[in-house]
């Protein structure tokens, strides 16, 4: 089995930003990687993290944005109300 063989049976993984990749299932996950339950050949992995990876975006930049809105939203209110 090598990262090049078609018959290598790859997990989906993700980080802690939740950004996802494959990992073949014969060598241990790298340290901050979790496997999401997806496991099959390459083509099924990648298609896979195709359909649920919609936002590419790491988890805290996405975060981050979401409390600048918040924010931005909570300034404007007060300005109007002022």
């Amino acid at each position: 089995m090598s990262w090049g063989d078609e018959n290598t049976t790859y997990n989906v993984v993700m980080n802690h930003e939740e950004q996802y990749s494959i990992w073949p299932d014969y060598k241990a996950l790298p340290a901050g990687w979790t496997a999401v339950g997806k496991t099959g050949k390459k083509d099924e992995c990648l298609a896979y993290i195709d359909a649920v990876w919609t936002d590419m975006r790491p988890l805290s930049l996405r975060q981050a944005m979401a409390a600048d809105a918040a924010a931005n939203a909570a300034a404007d209110a007060s300005a109007k109300a002022g």
